[in-house]
């Protein structure tokens, strides 16, 4: 066997473990869109589908996200790699990436009207990497701040670099202004 048939045969187990111990009334569909490494779209797709699929979004998806954390620790894949899987359940996922995409495209309209930071709400590592790529194109700099479950991107106005403890994504212009002393929204420093 390779190594994509392996994980398939992993995913599998841990959908049938689901499915047996907890109970759970899912069907699952496990696609390898690609070959491995070939572009950013994630090696391995599971679709959820079944009468228990509300249990699977609750709370912003918290059990959809716990499995997909789980199916990766199975898989023993490193943080870094942790977006090669990608499970989903009535098209969460795309509605997220979507709500994410139109929460930056606000940010980036607030930021350069307002010249203040920009304070996103607390999200975890795969929603903050997508702010970030949505942002990308905006010319702004952004950063992830904060700890564990309060950490969140802060997209800077031009001009205006991050603290030295938060490593910046995007350009950073020539004319650096320091850090304002605190930062607008939820997460204060």
């Amino acid at each position: 066997m390779n190594e994509v048939t392996d994980a398939a045969e992993v995913l599998k187990s841990l959908i049938d473990l689901l499915k047996r111990c907890a109970g759970l009334d899912l069907t699952a569909r496990i696609d390898c869109p690609k070959a491995p490494g070939e572009s950013s779209q994630p090696d391995f797709k599971v679709e959820l589908a079944g009468p228990d699929t509300p249990l699977l979004l609750y709370r912003d998806g918290e059990l959809l996200h716990a499995i997909e954390h789980v199916a990766s620790a199975m898989l023993r894949l490193p943080a870094e790699q942790r977006d090669r899987i990608a499970f989903d359940a009535d098209g969460f996922r795309s509605n997220r990436a979507r709500e994410l995409e139109r929460l930056a495209a606000d940010a980036v309209r607030k930021v350069r009207h307002s010249l203040t930071p920009y304070v996103f709400p607390p999200m975890n590592s795969r929603e903050r990497r997508q702010v970030h790529l949505a942002l990308a194109s905006s010319g702004l700099t952004s950063a992830s701040t904060g700890e564990r479950f309060s950490r969140s991107v802060v997209l800077y106005p031009e001009g205006m670099t991050p603290p030295a403890e938060l490593t910046p994504i995007g350009p950073l212009p020539d004319d650096r202004r320091s850090h304002p002393r605190q930062l607008r929204g939820p997460n204060r420093r």
